[in-house]
């Protein structure tokens, strides 16, 4: 492969892609060997000197699937998973291989994605961790209802996620809410909180604070892990729609794992310059 420093002077190409409002930068890492540093992440997140997202994405190559993905918060930690993230991925490259399916292997294990009509795309996100150890929380205890005020649920998905269900999920000040539950001593590893809204049957209304990153329109993951905790209390069955300030996820919580679909878009392509990786 072509040395580090082959695209620090030449530029390094990405894509900008978002689903339902979640935005990534991607980099497709397959041709050429690009080392993402915590340094690297957080310039390129920032919205006023960089391009900004939510999450930056990796694309590498992978002995077991048709690709392998690594995904970078805002703050330039690192997620073991990002549901709209993969969906975009996925879109890119069934359009790219004329394929309608393919397998994605991440942190959070292989992944499978197929083309769902009318430009959908589903991803297959997995069995959700119901076990303490498994999310993973501090200690034993009933991952249905956290010994937390709100009683929410904890669930993984590759990632934590703390759900509280809520008469109206638009009346919370998830900018003061949410980070004060992301990092409860509950959560070793932080958390996603989202906080959800029963609107209709099998249809709930979500928003979401992502670990590492803070509000965000969308979070696939996040839409995962609250379908499975309405579905373990009972408040929806196991196939809900989502609705989420950028748009609608449809979650199946399957035998095989939780299958989420939803719409895509690939806004635009660019080149970080030389003089802004030199910079960094």
């Amino acid at each position: 492969m072509p040395p580090m420093t082959d695209w620090r002077d030449t530029g390094l190409p990405f894509m900008k892609m978002h689903g339902l409002g979640n935005d990534f930068v991607v980099i497709d890492s397959r041709a050429r060997d690009v080392q993402v540093t915590p340094e690297l992440a957080i310039a390129v997140a920032d919205r006023h000197m960089g391009v900004g997202f939510d999450q930056l994405a990796v694309i590498g190559p992978s002995k077991d699937g048709d690709a392998h993905l690594v995904f970078y918060n805002a703050d330039g930690s690192t997620a073991g998973a990002c549901g709209n993230a993969t969906r975009c991925i996925a879109r890119f490259l069934m359009e790219e291989t004329g394929q309608d399916s393919l397998s994605l292997t991440t942190e959070r294990g292989t992944l499978y994605a197929k083309d769902a009509g009318d430009g959908l795309t589903s991803v297959n996100m997995g069995l959700p961790q119901l076990l303490w150890d498994e999310i993973p929380l501090a200690e034993e205890m009933d991952t249905l209802e956290l010994p937390i005020e709100g009683m929410p649920t904890a669930t993984g998905m590759g990632n934590p996620h703390c759900t509280f269900f809520v008469e109206n999920a638009e009346a919370i000040p998830l900018e003061q809410f949410g980070p004060r539950y992301e990092h409860h001593p509950l959560y070793p590893q932080r958390t996603n909180v989202q906080v959800a809204s029963v609107i209709g049957p099998d249809h709930l209304r979500m928003r979401v604070w992502e670990r590492g990153v803070g509000v965000t329109m969308a979070s696939g993951s996040s839409s995962c892990a609250t379908a499975v905790a309405a579905a373990r209390r009972g408040l929806t069955g196991r196939k809900v729609q989502i609705d989420l300030d950028g748009g609608t996820l449809w979650i199946d919580w399957r035998e095989d794992g939780v299958w989420m679909t939803g719409a895509t878009m690939h806004v635009f392509d660019g080149i970080f310059t030389p003089a802004f990786l030199a910079a960094l």
